[in-house]
């Protein structure tokens, strides 16, 4: 396995998961998110792949298959009245193939943008986890993440 940045040949692959993170959060929360959709059109993800604020990296096994994915977006917030302004790597989006979870893929990628982040000169990596999706959330403790905030609702 080798982990890369994301090229236009991995469309498929990364869609064939998109989808899989679609289907999480959509059994989990009907709610919010859409079944039989795309996150993202061909177009958009083009352009995300060639955005380097926006880096995009994949675990591909010998023949290319895309095993998994990290979106990442850096943020910052210069200028900002109370926030300091950091650099920071926010993980937007980190899935395996569901047919090969167990097997350190996902622990792989997360070590790769933790290593990517640190070269980039940040001073954290953030990311978001749904309550609905405990398996994720169990993950990434397993990685050392803890949490910075709670988001909470009340549904009227």
């Amino acid at each position: 396995m080798i982990i890369r940045r994301g090229e236009e040949r991995d469309l498929a692959g990364i869609d064939r998961l998109l989808e899989q993170v679609l289907t999480v959060h959509s059994t989990g929360r009907p709610d919010l998110f859409k079944s039989g959709t795309k996150k993202y059109t061909d177009e958009e993800l083009l352009e995300i792949l060639c955005d380097d604020t926006r880096p995009v990296f994949v675990a591909a096994d010998a023949d290319e298959n895309v095993l998994g994915y990290a979106f990442c977006v850096f943020q910052r917030h210069p200028n900002d009245n109370i926030l300091t302004d950091i650099k920071t790597l926010y993980i937007d989006d980190l899935c395996v193939d569901e047919t090969l979870r167990g097997q350190h893929i996902g622990s792989s990628l997360y070590r790769y943008v933790l290593d990517y982040a640190k070269k980039e000169g940040c001073y954290n990596l953030t990311l978001n986890v749904w309550e609905c999706n405990q398996g994720a959330k169990r993950f990434y403790e397993s990685c050392g993440l803890v949490p910075q905030k709670t988001g909470m609702e009340k549904i009227l």
